[in-house]
């Protein structure tokens, strides 16, 4: 008799290795070109290690949270996304084709600047448009423009006519919407629900302290006229879609789907 590998659910392994793979597959980039250790002008006094972790932490760049890859002094407690880390010196982005966005170390001028990604305030590392005045926290400048698990997508769009799975709102900040048009969430979202879910840990050094879960959409899909399997389904559906979200809002979008889905593959 052979081994058995899979534990029931062949898509779920398969989805596990595929996001696994990735990881792998950058952990050897970041060697072979020599990336593993980087000096910044944000950090002068040691150089920054790349690593993966799956605690969360405040990017000292864009003080925006993350989690999974990136560049840490361990010596001073210093962070930084690998998109803030690596910026490139100017962008453009779909959603804004007549913009050339520059990378910028601080907010120019001496008004508050807004993400027009998240609606969230730019207190440091961004991406500035000077014609047009759009601002961009790196992480948001470089969200996918397509989540692929293998078997559901999700589409960032710039405004969506449905409302949001979370707030039931419209409108507002850019969104990821699944492909079957079903499960809508807004960008700004997503990042409320992380900061009000590590606010205990963020800033602290005891990762004791720190509480894994996901934020939950339980109760915000409608369940009227649904049979209690289909309910269910759809908590499903959309905690998926919410998994993925965050991966990418956090600059990172494998390593916590990766450990989300091994979670599953463990569970099946």
């Amino acid at each position: 008799m052979g081994m058995r590998i899979c534990s029931g659910n062949v898509k779920k392994c398969q989805m596990g290795l595929h996001f696994l793979s990735q990881i792998v597959d950058k952990l050897i980039y970041f060697s072979i070109h020599d990336l593993s250790e980087i000096a910044h002008s944000s950090h002068p006094q040691h150089k920054l290690r790349f690593e993966c972790s799956e605690f969360p932490f405040k990017c000292d760049g864009c003080k925006e949270v993350g989690i999974g890859s990136r560049y840490k002094c361990t010596a001073c407690d210093f962070d930084l996304h690998m998109q803030c880390a690596i910026p490139s010196p100017a962008i453009s982005h779909s959603f804004y084709t007549k913009c050339s966005f520059q990378f910028f170390s601080r907010p120019p001028g001496d008004k508050p600047r807004i993400c027009d990604a998240c609606e969230r305030e730019v207190t440091g590392f961004l991406y500035h448009c000077k014609d047009c005045g759009f601002d961009l926290h790196p992480c948001c400048a470089k969200l996918p423009m397509v989540l692929d698990d293998g078997e559901s997508k999700l589409y960032l769009y710039r405004k969506v006519s449905a409302p949001c799975q979370k707030c039931g709102r419209k409108g507002r900040s850019w969104s990821y919407r699944s492909s079957c048009k079903k499960y809508n969430l807004h960008v700004a979202c997503v990042k409320d629900m992380l900061v009000e879910n590590w606010q205990g840990y963020l800033g602290e050094k005891s990762v004791r302290k720190f509480d894994t879960r996901i934020p939950s959409l339980k109760n915000t899909l409608p369940t009227q006229n649904k049979s209690k399997s289909k309910t269910k389904k759809g908590l499903q559906m959309a905690g998926l879609a919410l998994q993925f979200v965050i991966s990418a809002v956090l600059g990172d979008p494998t390593t916590l789907i990766a450990g989300v889905i091994g979670t599953m593959i463990s569970r099946a």
